[in-house]
């Protein structure tokens, strides 16, 4: 119930647009009906008259069919092209409605989902959702309007023969609820398999220099026979299962024919019904027949709409794990920007710890790096300050606020992040730059590329700021890809700086450039820094290195080197490698 009050609510904006639609599909509805009553009227009163008489009355015959027939040619109209534009309407409704929900899910739902399912609900689904939401209720109207008003008519004509109807209408019926319950559930396996279809697709593309680069096209496409393999299996299920239905349909309107039409005989040889009546009688069958079959068309449209509204319906379900407390404060306008953990234990899943007991500060305006294995838990205290997750014990503070009382949007615009792998968007350099701080001017953007040393860089090219730089930055290389994502943090001018292993990739004389960006990037602002290469953290305020997901060392360089420990040993096996 919760489901058809939502999918009636995106009809709201557009209810005058609606209700004109329905007006008109009653109007074509009508005309439908009303033509064999006027056939029927001028056989008995008109056709039996002399010839002067119906050539007298023929032209203004003529007349009213013309005027009656363009009206329902108008609403035709209307029905197709208004209606479809406030079809196209809904369905951009439903897409933003699901990206703004796309938007406010938490890492935990991307963590868990497929990108390329995601873009299946956003696109396929929402097609034949609204398809459903647009020729359904016209479908019902048109389809339901003349049904029962046909049977209305016959009823008047002969309630035997009717009642013959009636019986094979019920048999009809029970054929069609009974292939519902197979349909429906066939067609929410092909909305499951072509989404898995699109993620293998958006995979293999996305990755596409790593499939080449090991030369495993075939492997490739090896994955995508399997999953595509599988979407022809179930709509081969599908397309049984519909062959059956339609089958039993087209069977079950031949056998109405069949019996009406010698019922109907039966009748006239008994003198109990005229001729020229059961021929009127035969036209409204073939009417009501005929929106049988609509109906049948309906309800395959049914099934894959709903089946898409469905997971529409479940995704808008799944509420985001971190929001805003209903007390939610922003950080005052003097923030100092001094980070604490206090006794924080994480956990990503229930008996899988990441985090044990984890306590640090950093003043204001200093710098702390993490070091110590991969996969240690560093990442995830870079994760925990943004509230990208929220710790399960213990507690991450600014300034001695509670990071789970502020608000996320306040709490995110003073932290900027710079990681190891960079996300550029598909659009040109300014607009990445600017991505941000959306409303700075030219003048600080470029400011923030010079801090970055990316400005002379770009100014080399020849569109300049305007150059697009690919899908994902493809076009750049790395250190340019990586100082585009300084100058970003540098526009947006956060008091608090996260360094995701920023240098960790780069040949040396980039690592040199962006190490340079990077620390006057840090100058002034609380900065926490993962190191990977242990040569880009001499310089720390402090130096953390997290073992098994808990503090092991800390200290100064010297002071830890001269300790002996692991993070002695990190260095020691790092400069042998360098040498």
């Amino acid at each position: 119930m919760n489901k058809l009050r939502r999918f009636l609510s995106y009809y709201r904006p557009y209810k005058w647009l609606f209700a004109t639609d329905l007006v008109c599909m009653a109007v074509v509805c009508t005309v439908a009906l009303a033509f064999p009553q006027i056939l029927n009227l001028l056989t008995k009163k008109l056709f039996f008259q002399e010839p002067a008489v119906i050539l007298h009355w023929l032209p203004w015959v003529a007349a009213g069919l013309t005027v009656l027939y363009a009206v329902r040619c108008a609403c035709f109209y209307f029905v197709v092209s208004w209606g479809h534009i406030m079809g196209a309407r809904m369905e951009r409704d439903m897409r933003r409605d699901l990206f703004h929900h796309f938007q406010k899910l938490s890492f935990s739902y991307y963590d868990a989902n497929n990108t390329g399912e995601m873009l299946s609900k956003l696109t396929t689904d929402l097609f034949d959702v609204t398809e459903l939401a647009h020729h359904g209720p016209e479908q019902l109207l048109n389809a339901g309007g003349i049904l029962i008003g046909s049977f209305v008519i016959l009823l008047t004509i002969n309630v035997t023969l009717t009642l013959v109807l009636f019986a094979v209408t019920l048999v009809m019926s029970f054929h069609c609820a009974r292939m519902n319950i197979k349909m429906r559930s066939t067609f929410r396996d092909n909305r499951e398999k072509i989404a898995k279809v699109n993620a293998r697709i958006q995979d293999s593309l996305a990755g596409i220099r790593v499939v080449k680069s090991f030369a495993n096209e075939e492997v490739e496409e090896r994955k995508f026979a399997d999953c595509n393999q599988a979407f022809m299996s179930s709509k081969r299920s599908s397309y049984l299962i519909m062959g059956k239905f339609h089958g039993g349909m087209i069977l079950l309107r031949a056998a109405l024919n069949i019996i009406i039409l010698v019922c109907g005989g039966y009748l006239v040889a008994r003198g109990m019904i005229e001729p020229h009546v059961l021929a009127i009688f035969a036209l409204y069958v073939i009417i009501f027949s005929a929106q049988i079959g609509a109906l049948m068309n309906f309800n395959e449209q049914f099934q894959r709409g709903w089946s898409g509204f469905t997971r529409f319906c479940e995704v808008l379900a799944t509420a985001p794990d971190i929001t805003d407390a209903p007390d939610a404060r922003d950080l005052p306008a003097d923030i100092r920007g001094e980070v604490e953990f206090k006794d924080v234990s994480f956990q990503y899943l229930e008996q899988q710890p990441v985090l044990h007991h984890v306590s640090f500060r950093i003043p204001a305006g200093r710098t702390v790096a993490l070091a110590g294995e991969s996969g240690g838990g560093k990442s995830t205290i870079c994760s925990l300050l943004p509230r990208f997750y929220d710790v399960s014990a213990g507690s991450v503070t600014i300034d001695g606020i509670d990071v789970r009382d502020l608000r996320l949007q306040d709490l995110r615009r003073h932290i900027g992040i710079v990681q190891q792998e960079v996300y550029l968007f598909g659009s040109n350099i300014r607009d990445n730059i600017m991505y941000g701080c959306p409303g700075a001017t030219e003048e600080q953007m470029i400011e923030a590329a010079k801090k970055a040393n990316i400005h002379d860089f770009i100014m080399s090219l020849p569109d300049g700021y305007d150059t697009l730089v690919g899908e994902r930055g493809t076009r750049l290389s790395g250190g340019q890809k990586q100082r585009i994502a300084i100058a970003r943090v540098f526009l947006k001018n956060p008091p608090i700086i996260l360094l995701d292993e920023a240098t960790s990739s780069l040949d040396n004389e980039s690592e040199s450039k962006i190490q340079s960006a990077l620390d006057e990037l840090a100058r002034d602002r609380t900065t926490l820094v993962i190191a990977h290469r242990l040569s880009t953290i001499h310089n720390a305020d402090e130096i953390i290195v997290i073992h098994e997901g808990a503090i092991a060392e800390r200290g100064s360089h010297e002071e830890l080197l001269r300790r002996g420990g692991i993070y002695a040993r990190y260095h020691e096996i790092q400069s042998r490698n360098e040498v």
